[in-house]
């Protein structure tokens, strides 16, 4: 007997139908002798349409009552999946973050997973029930109501499999698992069996939204094996682990794998540069350490050679901050003496990941000879040990991948033909 603990998605529990579906698959595999835990996500675009309806009452909502209102979202999906529960014949609970016993910091809207104490789910799974747990949301050493942020409903279910010593954490998802690329932009993408956990990260850092980044990292962290699967095909998916899984083999069945895993985008960045910048020690600091106080995650940074005193720096920043970011340059700028602020919105990042570049020296050369030859002009670059990014222009983004995906050997050979979710 295995104990399981399932995520399911926004898309897998959206409507009646999905719903009872879902509950289904878990009655079958609790059929078969596991034990489950269960997270669920709001129904759908629940927590779109709640923070939009803050916003029609308040232009700053405090971050408490925004907890306070988007918790309700999963606590509805989790009473109805344990009444779906029912109907399939199976004995299920359901819990809110705080009664399971996660208990989070005191930031609100972005809280952090300290504990999991869980004393109500191993009292339901001795009992023989189905728990059913609201992801998303914890309570805080203030006793307040706390969430974990977007992406939140995975780390919750990776935390639980983490304190319960869970034999694997399925996250359920609209995705039959993780494709070498976005299937939207490149029809010949394959989806990869197994990943390690770095491979993982790097590719959820770099834009890839199928696994959150923290969720990956508190895998990682604590050795949680995850499967990411299909609620519409039920099909084994993508493992993510440091250790290949007995099935899960390479391309075409080969044990080693290709040196590129994946080729990774995202379109959801902007360029700050602050020209003239004084060269001189403490700068960088000057500007970089207002930005964090400020809550702006700075991505890509380059600095240009020094002439005459004065350099160039740009970073790279989410969008949804760049408003905040520039005003807080500008105030830098003017303090150290630098020149003009501006910005670029029309950018992308692409980035190559794979375990194998470790061993296998000029995936750098050959990625920027691949761009030059499609016309592709590279704005900055910045690498880790088994990644490297770029930052083209965003008119570019299509032509580039799809030209590094073929490059690298990572085309299926046939268009992916599995339902795929809208671009949101």
């Amino acid at each position: 007997m295995a104990l399981i603990v399932q995520k399911y998605g926004g898309t897998s529990v959206a409507d009646p139908e999905r719903m009872r579906r879902v509950a289904r698959h878990v009655a079958d595999a609790r059929a078969a002798g596991d034990d489950l835990v269960v997270v669920v996500s709001a129904m759908g675009k629940a927590t779109d349409n709640l923070i939009e309806l803050a916003r029609q009452v308040s232009a700053d909502p405090p971050g408490r009552e925004m907890d306070m209102l988007l918790t309700t979202g999963e606590r509805i999906s989790m009473s109805l999946l344990c009444m779906a529960l029912h109907d399939a014949g199976v004995e299920a609970v359901s819990f809110t973050g705080s009664q399971v016993g996660i208990i989070t910091d005191t930031s609100h809207t972005r809280a952090k997973i300290l504990e999991v104490r869980g004393d109500r789910v191993r009292e339901a799974l001795a009992a023989g029930k189905v728990a059913v747990v609201a992801g998303f949301q914890g309570v805080s050493v203030d006793r307040e109501i706390t969430t974990l942020g977007r992406g939140g409903s995975d780390t919750t279910a990776v935390a639980l499999a983490a304190a319960f010593r869970a034999d694997a954490c399925e996250i359920y998802t609209d995705v039959t698992g993780v494709f070498s690329a976005d299937p939207r932009l490149v029809p010949q993408a394959r989806k990869l069996a197994w990943l390690q956990f770095d491979e993982m990260l790097e590719m959820a850092g770099a834009g890839s939204k199928v696994l959150a980044l923290r969720a990956v990292e508190f895998a990682r962290n604590h050795q949680v094996p995850i499967h990411v699967r299909s609620s519409f095909t039920w099909e084994p998916g993508t493992w993510v682990s440091d250790e290949r899984p007995a099935g899960a083999m390479g391309k075409d069945g080969a044990m080693e794998e290709p040196v590129i895993s994946g080729v990774v985008h995202d379109a959801s960045e902007s360029k700050v540069t602050v020209q003239s910048v004084p060269d001189r020690p403490g700068v960088s600091a000057a500007i970089f350490e207002p930005l964090a106080a400020g809550g702006v995650n700075v991505d890509m940074i380059v600095q240009n050679t020094s002439t005459a005193g004065t350099t160039d720096v740009s970073f790279t920043c989410p969008t949804a901050d760049l408003a905040r970011a520039e005003r807080i340059v500008r105030d830098v700028a003017a303090s150290i003496g630098a020149g003009a602020v501006t910005h670029d919105d029309g950018i992308a990042k692409i980035s190559l990941v794979g375990a194998g570049m470790k061993s296998s020296p000029g995936i750098a050369a050959r990625m920027f000879r691949v761009l030059a030859d499609h016309g592709v002009n590279i704005e900055m670059i910045s690498t880790s040990t088994i990644r490297i990014s770029v930052v083209v222009a965003a008119p570019m983004l299509e032509t580039a991948v799809r030209a590094l995906h073929t490059a690298f050997d990572l085309d299926s050979g046939s268009d992916y033909s599995a339902p795929l979710p809208e671009r949101k």
